[in-house]
C-alpha cells in the first residue's frame, strides 16, 4: 500500500508511490511501464512490477477482456510488492477505466483520455453513461484531457496518418508521467533511437510525443490533481546494478550453473505463455555453451533435452503446468533413466489452457506427485525474479550431485515481473563437482552402482569399455538389465526415493524469515507469495503482534527441522495462490494443524489481505 504524499515546497514527497498504466492491448501499456521502470532504476528507486496482460492474442479494441495493465511500485525504502492498491492510474479508454478503477485507492488520481471516452467505446466498456462527467469517480482525483488529440497535434510535422500517429499515444502518456515524477527523458530518447534505427521519422515522432506529454506537465495551469512528486533514491550497497525480470533471471541462473558445472547446456523448448521468455532469452547466450532448440511439441522438447544430457551435456527444458502435464511420461523415463535435467514451470491458472496469462500456484501437487508410479524428484520454489537467478543455481547443484531431474518452480508472476538487481560475484558460488566414469572399475562396469549419494555413474556414449543400455523399463540393481521382478522393483523404488530424500542433506534447515522460531503465529509461504507475507508480517510486529514469516524454497525433500520449527508456533497459516496445496502437503509430512488461506483469481495477494488473516488468527 502506498504512503501518503507529503506537500513541500517544490513539490510532493514520497516514501513510496504506486502507479498503473491501462489500455487495449494495442496501446503499448507494456512498453510504456517498462520504460517508466527503466526511468525508476536509473533514478535509484527500489521498484517491483506486475504485467497484467490479456489472455488472448488480440482481443477485440475496446473491450473489457482485452485489457492491458502495468502496475509499478517505486519507492525510497525497500520495495517487496508491486502495490496493494495504486495512487495513479492512467486509463487509456473507458474498459481500462471499468476494469482497474475498483483497485484505486481514495483520493487517487485518474489520467483519463477523453478522446477515447465516446459513444462506441462506452458501449463496449458496459458504461451507460459517461463516467468522467456522471459524478461517479467523484471519491477520486481526476485529470481527463484529449491525449489523442494531443498525440497527432504533437507529431504532426512528421506526416503520419491518424492510425499510425495514434500509436504515438503511449509515449505522450509516458512523457506526462516522466514530468509528474521528475525523472530524466534522455534514456527514454536514446532507447527511441536504438529501436527505430532503421525508422528515424518513427523515432522522432515518438519523441516528440514523449516531449509534447512532458511539456503539458510543465505548462499546463491546471490547478489541483496535477502535480510533480519526488521520490528519493532508495539506499542500496555499492554495486553494479541492472533491472531483471524472473525469465532472464531464469536463463542467466541455468547458464551461471552450467558454467559451474562445467557442462555445455541444451535447451529444449516449445512456445507456451509465459514460459516462452525463457527460451528467446537463453538464445541469445550462444557463447556460453548453450545450444538452444525450439522443439515441434512439448514431448519432443523434453526428450531432446534427456537426450542431451545421456550425451553428457546439461538437460534443461521448460514450459507451464498444460506442457508440464504433456512432458509427464518423459519425466518418469529421466527419473528412471536416473540422468541429470532442470525442468522449469513457470506455473499459470488452470485447469487445461486456463488463465495463460493470469499467475496461480497450483501447480505444486503435479511438481510433487505429477507422474505415473513412485516417481520422486526433488523440486525448488523462486520467491522473487531476482530470487529465481540462485534457484536456478541450486536446481542445476541438485541435478548433477544426485543425477535426477529437478522442477524448478515459478509463475507468471515472477516470470514477467521486473526488480533491481545487484550482479553477484560469481567467485562467491562454488562449482559443483561433475565427474564422468572413463575407467572401466575392477571388477566391471555396473550402470547402476551406486556412491555415498546413491547416484550412479555419468557416463558419455561412446568411452572404450563403458557401453550400457537405459530405457523406461524397470532395471536391474546394478548390472541396469531389464528387470521387472517384484522384488527387484521393490528393491528400485525404495532406491531412487532414498536418493531424493537424500537431498536433504544438502540443503540448509530452515531459517525464520521474519520473527521468532516460537511464537503464536507462522504465516508459511512459498513461491511468490513472498513480498506481500514479508510486508504484512513486519507492519503487524511493528504493531506489537506475535507474528513471523517462514518462506520454503526447497517443496521436495523438505528442510529436515521443518517439522519441529513449525510446531513451536500455536498456529500457523499458509497463504498461497490455490486451493491449499502446500497446506496438505505440511499437514502430511509433519501433521501440524496447517490452516490455508487461498487466492485462486490469477492475480497476487495484496499486504492487506494477508494482514487482515493475521488479525482474525490472532483474534482467535
Amino acid at each position: 500500500m502506498a504512503t501518503a504524499l507529503k506537500e513541500t515546497s517544490r513539490a510532493q514527497s514520497a516514501e513510496r508511490i504506486v502507479v498503473r498504466f491501462a489500455g487495449d492491448s494495442g496501446d503499448g501499456m507494456q512498453l510504456t511501464g517498462g520504460q517508466f521502470t527503466l526511468s525508476s532504476a536509473m533514478a535509484g528507486n527500489d521498484f517491483a512490477t506486475f504485467p497484467d496482460f490479456p489472455a488472448e492474442i488480440r482481443a477485440p479494441q475496446g473491450t473489457l477482456f482485452g485489457v492491458s495493465a502495468f502496475q509499478i511500485n517505486f519507492g525510497s525504502t525497500a520495495v517487496e510488492t508491486a502495490g496493494d492498491r495504486p495512487d495513479v492510474l492512467v486509463a487509456m479508454n473507458p474498459a481500462a477505466l471499468k476494469t482497474n478503477v475498483g483497485s484505486l485507492r481514495e483520493g487517487g488520481l485518474i489520467i483519463a483520455d477523453t478522446g477515447e471516452f465516446g459513444k462506441r467505446n462506452l458501449d463496449k466498456a458496459k458504461y451507460e453513461t459517461n463516467p468522467l462527467e456522471d459524478g461517479s469517480l467523484a471519491p477520486y482525483d481526476l485529470l481527463a484531457f484529449d491525449i489523442s488529440a494531443l498525440t497527432l497535434e504533437a507529431v504532426k510535422p512528421f506526416g503520419l496518418g491518424n492510425k499510425e500517429a495514434l500509436r504515438s499515444k503511449n509515449m505522450w502518456t509516458l512523457g506526462l508521467a516522466l514530468w509528474m515524477f521528475d525523472r530524466d527523458r534522455q534514456p527514454i530518447v536514446d532507447w527511441l533511437h536504438a529501436k527505430f534505427a532503421k525508422k528515424p521519422d518513427i523515432a522522432e515522432a515518438n519523441i516528440a510525443a514523449l516531449n509534447a506529454g512532458h511539456a503539458y506537465g510543465e505548462t499546463a495551469e491546471i490547478s489541483g490533481p496535477l502535480k510533480q512528486h519526488r521520490v528519493d533514491p532508495a539506499p542500496a550497497e555499492p554495486g553494479l546494478y541492472r533491472t531483471v525480470n524472473g525469465a532472464e533471471a531464469v536463463a542467466l541462473g541455468l547458464v551461471a550453473g552450467a558454467q559451474l558445472a562445467g557442462l555445455p547446456m541444451f535447451f529444449g523448448g516449445y512456445p507456451i505463455t509465459p514460459a516462452s521468455a525463457i527460451l528467446h532469452h537463453l538464445s541469445r547466450l550462444k557463447e556460453f555453451g548453450v545450444t538452444t532448440f525450439q522443439a515441434e511439441d512439448e514431448i519432443a522438447a523434453i526428450c531432446s533435452a534427456i537426450g542431451a544430457s545421456y550425451a553428457g551435456q546439461l538437460g534443461v527444458t521448460s514450459s507451464s503446468g498444460p506442457g508440464i502435464a504433456l512432458k509427464g511420461e518423459a519425466m518418469g523415463l529421466a527419473i528412471m533413466t536416473e540422468l541429470p535435467l532442470v525442468i522449469v514451470n513457470s506455473q499459470r491458472g488452470g485447469p487445461s489452457t486456463g488463465l495463460p496469462t493470469k499467475t496461480e500456484q497450483s501447480d505444486l501437487y503435479q511438481a510433487v506427485f505429477g507422474r505415473n508410479g513412485d516417481a520422486p524428484m526433488p523440486v525448488v520454489a523462486a520467491r522473487s525474479p531476482v530470487d529465481v537467478f540462485d534457484c536456478a543455481i541450486e536446481a542445476v547443484r541438485i541435478a548433477v550431485e544426485y543425477m535426477t531431474p529437478v522442477m524448478l518452480l515459478t509463475d507468471g508472476y515472477i516470470a514477467n515481473a521486473a526488480e533491481p538487481w545487484k550482479v553477484p560475484d560469481m567467485n562467491g558460488y562454488a562449482p559443483f563437482e561433475v565427474r564422468f566414469l572413463e575407467d572401466v572399475p575392477e571388477g566391471g562396469f555396473q550402470p547402476y552402482a551406486r556412491d555415498d549419494k546413491l547416484k550412479r555413474p555419468w557416463v558419455k556414449p561412446g568411452t572404450p569399455g563403458l557401453m550400457h543400455r537405459i530405457g523406461g523399463i524397470e532395471k536391474a540393481a546394478g548390472s541396469g538389465h531389464i528387470d521387472y521382478s517384484p522384488e527387484n522393483h521393490a528393491q528400485m523404488t525404495a532406491i531412487r526415493a532414498a536418493k531424493v530424500d537424500g537431498v536433504q542433506n544438502s540443503i540448509p534447515d530452515q531459517e525464520v524469515t521474519l520473527g521468532e522460531p516460537v511464537g503464536k503465529l507462522a504465516m508459511v509461504g512459498w513461491g511468490s507469495t513472498f513480498g506481500p507475507i514479508h510486508q504484512a508480517v513486519r507492519r503487524m510486529r511493528r504493531d506489537g503482534h506475535d507474528a513471523s514469516h517462514i518462506h520454503i524454497r526447497h517443496i521436495w525433500p523438505m528442510p529436515r527441522n521443518l517439522g519441529d520449527l513449525l510446531k513451536g508456533y500455536d498456529r500457523v497459516i499458509v497463504p498461497e495462490m490455490n486451493t491449499g496445496q502446500l497446506k496438505t502437503l505440511l499437514r502430511d509430512q509433519f501433521l501440524v494443524d496447517a490452516k490455508p488461506l487461498n487466492k485462486i483469481t490469477g492475480q497476487p495477494f495484496t499486504i492487506a489481505e494477508i494482514e487482515l488473516a493475521i488479525e482474525d488468527a490472532l483474534a482467535g
